[in-house]
């Protein structure tokens, strides 16, 4: 079995399709897909779309990239939708959240202040409700981790890592684990390969980040979460192991990094 431990199965590129699109995905193996939402507008829906399914869960946060346009009183919604979700058991932490200093625009006053005041405030609800994280740290690991030095926070994952050694090992201490998908299967993608093949395995989990981030025999079209069994298979590749030995930790991992997962019902 496998878990897809990032997917945006409320993404409108599916469409009407989304219930489907996971049928597929369980048809291929895989027995849960994590829903992080993005912004208080699908605050409700990624809930609903994980219950209309039955294999998904659900996160709740606000998106880096959806931070300049959000508003302070949101930060509050979101401190009241996690209170009203922990009897949920298809709710399992905090996300999307982080920082993301590519965009030109995000990495410059006032919204690269504005981005980090949102995450420390929401790593602060993490903390206070005791959820694990799901990450976003496209350029901005550092900065990342010196907020999680700051704010303790109960594990989860940084997502599509993209970092050096260094900082993957420092995530890894500080309880995190670490999500590969589509950028691993690129032959190209030297230093995600190499950290996916060096790292303990114990610290890696598998997401698709579908719509985005399609593997090579997908790109340019939109990802789905019915491959991460082949995306398994690339990592066994290159760890040189059996696929079921990759699909066995790869589950439990997700597991210890999403520790309500296994109180979802899903059969992990």
């Amino acid at each position: 079995m496998w878990v897809d431990t990032h997917c945006h199965l409320d993404a409108g590129e599916f469409g009407a399709r989304s219930p489907a699109v996971a049928d597929e995905a369980a048809q291929a193996g895989v027995r849960a897909i994590v829903i992080p939402a993005i912004a208080r507008v699908n605050f409700d829906t990624v809930g609903r779309l994980a219950r209309q399914v039955g294999n998904a869960v659900y996160a709740l946060g606000i998106h880096p990239l959806y931070v300049p346009t959000a508003q302070e009183a949101d930060l509050q919604v979101l401190r009241e939708a996690i209170a009203g979700a922990l009897e949920d058991p298809l709710f399992v932490g905090i996300g999307e959240i982080g920082l993301d200093f590519f965009v030109p625009a995000l990495k410059e006053a006032p919204l690269r202040e504005k981005q980090e005041f949102f995450f420390a405030e929401q790593l602060k609800l993490a903390r206070d409700f005791q959820l694990p994280v799901l990450l976003h740290v496209r350029r901005s690991q550092d900065i990342i981790l010196k907020h999680l030095r700051r704010i303790r926070v109960p594990g989860g994952i940084a997502h599509a890592f993209n970092g050096s050694d260094q900082q993957a090992r420092t995530f890894v201490e500080l309880g995190l684990h670490l999500g590969f998908g589509g950028a691993m299967t690129f032959p190209r993608s030297l230093q995600i390969r190499r950290l996916a093949a060096e790292l303990p395995l114990s610290s890696i989990v598998l997401e698709t980040d579908a719509p985005d981030i399609s593997p090579a025999w997908r790109h340019p079209d939109i990802n789905t979460p019915d491959q991460i069994p082949r995306i398994g298979e690339v990592l066994a590749e290159l760890r040189q192991m059996p696929l079921h030995e990759i699909a066995a930790a790869t589950t439990a991992n997700a597991q210890a990094a999403l520790p309500r997962l296994a109180h979802a019902g899903l059969g992990l």
